[in-house]
């Protein structure tokens, strides 16, 4: 699971404006590594424990993270990545069938377009690598 998780089930249900699903804690764990992986060369100022120190950059990591526990409910995932890779699954006999066309970003993750947006208006992505 994530390192650091992002936003609380309460935060994923003033988002979503509906009760947090059961599950919520695991559901934003993931979506916490998939915004981790998003911003693998953002910047930004942290504490001794690694967590941001602006409150604008904590807000939108939590919103980023609430969008993309959003999205993949919408897509049917449960934030394993599965959920939308398929448009037909069996389990007795195992029979897959056809592969949607949702395609990862260049970041490998398949990032919510509502959490993209976040993240780029806080000034988090893209991010930036700097040479030593």
């Amino acid at each position: 699971m994530a390192g650091r998780i992002y936003a609380t089930p309460e935060q994923l249900a003033a988002w979503t404006g509906a009760p947090a699903p059961d599950g919520a804690e695991r559901l934003l764990a993931r979506a916490s590594e998939d915004i981790d992986s998003a911003l693998l060369t953002a910047v930004y100022r942290v504490d001794d424990d690694g967590d941001p120190v602006d409150e604008r950059v904590r807000a939108a990591l939590a919103d980023a993270t609430c969008a993309q526990v959003e999205y993949q409910l919408a897509a049917g995932d449960d934030g394993t990545g599965a959920g939308g890779q398929w448009d037909s699954v069996s389990i007795g006999g195992v029979s897959l069938s056809g592969r949607s066309g949702r395609r990862a970003g260049a970041s490998g993750v398949d990032l919510a377009p509502r959490a993209d947006r976040v993240l780029r208006r806080a000034g988090l992505e893209p991010g930036y690598v700097f040479p030593w």
